[in-house]
């Protein structure tokens, strides 16, 4: 499985494939240039508990910190990652 980013002007996700099809997804809104909020995560109920939110909320903090970029997550489970670990304030806006 592998989490796959799509994004344009006003919109993305990052998806997690499995055989091709899309098991999971994580969607967020574009907020001015230096900033996305993350509004809502999705997984398939076959694939719950197997941690594939956590992949998908780590692969936006990667796209973040390696674009200079800062995250509202506005989403209950992206919220509660980002209340629980300190580690990720550096993208928290």
């Amino acid at each position: 499985m592998e989490v796959i980013h799509k994004t344009n002007e006003k919109h993305g996700s990052f998806e997690v494939m499995d055989q091709e099809k899309s098991v999971a997804q994580m969607t967020y809104t574009w907020a001015g240039p230096t900033k996305f909020i993350i509004d809502h995560t999705e997984v398939s109920e076959n694939y719950t508990g197997k941690g594939l939110g956590r992949q998908m909320l780590m692969a936006a903090v990667a796209f973040a910190r390696k674009e200079h970029l800062k995250i509202l997550p506005l989403c209950p489970y992206a919220k509660s990652v980002f209340n629980k670990e300190a580690e990720l304030a550096d993208v928290l806006f």
